[in-house]
């Protein structure tokens, strides 16, 4: 017993010790795009990819990649973040196109990068459908880091976090049913597919709703930031454990609850200080742990297994950026045509290139059995294509928005907000000092500085007033903030009557509610 004692102790030690190097690399290169400003130009999560590789390449390898611990420690908490940001109106509008990507695209992701291995390499049917299934997912994790350190359109990245959200989930199914197959547990044939969809998604959903409305009505009745924030920590972890051990989908499931707390829990049962410290704390939960996975992305790569595999990993590349393609082009087709919702082509064109793939498909390849033959090619082919599609379409997807303009409008929103927030400070300052009555301040000295004040607001005035007669669109967008902030302002007011029991149940938003008549009216007129 106390030989296995000090074992244990050495094991935890020595586990201790690697996670902590992992950890000091990670932020290491992570910090290095914010003292150098040459490192700013490449989002900091594809920096972490290119010092993997360069360790990969020294021979030094930090850790050894577990898909249990992606799947179960490092997944949860980026799918919640993910989805606790993803606004629900946002989602609404496109949901029919977002659920169109997610399902019908992973369809056309797996049959044409399977048949294009299997008839091209020779490579067997079963081991072309894993890694087709494998790579069908286009990881939350490495998309949603780089469209945020891009600052893409609200809608754009609506669009590629909600498909990269949901297809996971769709992936991860797919997956599972093609392992069966190949081990031979099931048979193949439409029924069965169906039957695992509708069972594995449907204890997703449920599970994740239960927890999300659960927590939501719990959060009611006080007002406590760090319990608060540490239910949404454990929510994610216990959805995707629940849900996992009944068989449903762990993935649908934690985006369900993240969903639901997100737009519903932090509105009626958050004070906005909560919701802010909430939002802040899994806003650094998502930066710690995607410095630590994807620096073990680019470390795990074993060079002479893919070169040994290079040609099946240039068919796997070239028929997962056509059927991507095609994927986008048709499905964004059949989405007007079904509901009218008009997705621009340089939109689809961002949607196609952006499908980065990540720590999922790694993931879901690593977990192949060892009893499969081809498994070795499997997982070398998988880490070929997500390499090929972090360094190579990740690195090119800002000259490419530059390209479209799709960055133009988000910089101009940027400094539209900046002059209405510096507006907005200094008549607080203005009204402070008229308001004040400091003694020892002689009265000339509160003049000269009430006059500054008023000259700059009136120059910052005029540049606003510039801005919306050059680009009109920007009164709309305003007019969204103010909305969303009245909206803020409605539920905290109704929140705070709930937690002093004078209401008995939330009461729906009346803003929305005129909001919602004039949607439909103007929709209704075209």
């Amino acid at each position: 017993m106390v030989v296995e004692s000090v074992i244990g102790e050495e094991a935890i030690a020595a586990n201790l010790k690697q996670f902590l190097l992992v950890l000091a690399v990670s932020l290491g290169v992570a910090t290095l795009a914010q003292i150098f400003s040459w490192f700013r130009q490449i989002p900091y999560t594809l920096l972490l990819v290119i010092a993997g590789l360069g360790l990969a390449i020294a021979n030094v390898h930090l850790v050894t990649l577990s898909p249990q611990l992606i799947l179960s420690i490092f997944l949860p908490p980026l799918l919640f973040e993910a989805a606790w940001n993803l606004r629900w109106p946002g989602l609404k509008r496109d949901l029919l196109p977002i659920c169109l990507y997610a399902v019908v695209g992973v369809v056309i992701s797996v049959i044409g990068v399977a048949f294009s291995l299997n008839l091209l390499t020779g490579l067997s049917l079963n081991a072309a459908l894993l890694v087709a299934a494998s790579l069908s997912a286009t990881d939350p994790v490495s998309v949603t880091a780089l469209f945020r350190e891009l600052g893409v359109d609200k809608r754009l990245t609506t669009l590629i976090e909600g498909e990269s959200l949901f297809n996971d989930g769709m992936a991860v199914v797919a997956f599972s049913f093609l392992m069966a197959l190949s081990l031979g547990t099931t048979e193949w044939g439409i029924q069965p597919i169906l039957v695992k969809f509708f069972t594995v998604i449907g204890i997703g959903i449920a599970v994740g709703g239960a927890i999300g409305f659960g927590i939501s009505f719990q959060t009611q009745r006080f007002d406590s930031p760090l319990v608060e924030q540490s239910l949404t920590l454990v929510s994610a972890y216990g959805t995707y454990i629940i849900t996992e051990d009944l068989g449903g989908s762990a993935v649908i499931g934690v985006v369900t609850t993240g969903l639901i707390l997100g737009n519903f829990g932090s509105c009626i049962g958050m004070s906005p200080r909560t919701r802010v410290i909430v939002t802040d704390f899994w806003e650094f939960l998502a930066f710690f742990v995607n410095s630590i996975v994807f620096l073990l992305i680019g470390d795990q790569l074993r060079f002479n297994s893919l070169r040994e595999n290079l040609t099946m990993i240039a068919v796997t590349v070239g028929a997962m950026i056509l059927m991507r393609a095609v994927a986008i082009l048709s499905l964004s087709k059949l989405s007007h045509l079904l509901k009218a919702s008009q997705i621009p082509f340089p939109e689809q064109t961002i949607l196609w290139w952006g499908g980065l793939r990540g720590s999922v498909s790694i993931a879901l390849a690593l977990s192949i059995p060892t009893i499969l033959p081809e498994r070795a090619n499997i997982i070398a082919i998988v880490f070929g294509a997500v390499l090929f599609t972090l360094l190579f379409q990740g690195l090119t997807t800002k000259p490419l928005l530059q390209k479209l303009k799709l960055l133009d409008n988000q910089t101009l929103r940027q400094r539209y907000l900046e002059l209405i927030a510096r507006v907005v400070a200094l008549n607080r300052v203005a009204q402070h000092l008229y308001t004040a009555k400091i003694p020892g301040i002689a009265l000339e000295f509160a003049r000269y500085q009430e006059a500054l004040i008023e000259g700059k607001i009136e120059q910052m005035e005029a540049e606003i007033q510039q801005l919306q007669q050059k680009y009109p669109n920007l009164q709309d967008f305003a007019v969204e903030q103010l909305q969303a902030e009245l909206l803020a302002i409605e539920a905290d007011s109704y929140a705070q009557f709930v937690r002093t029991g004078r209401l008995s149940k939330e009461l729906a938003p009346l803003i929305q509610e005129g909001l919602d008549k004039k949607t439909s009216s103007s929709s209704n007129s075209f």
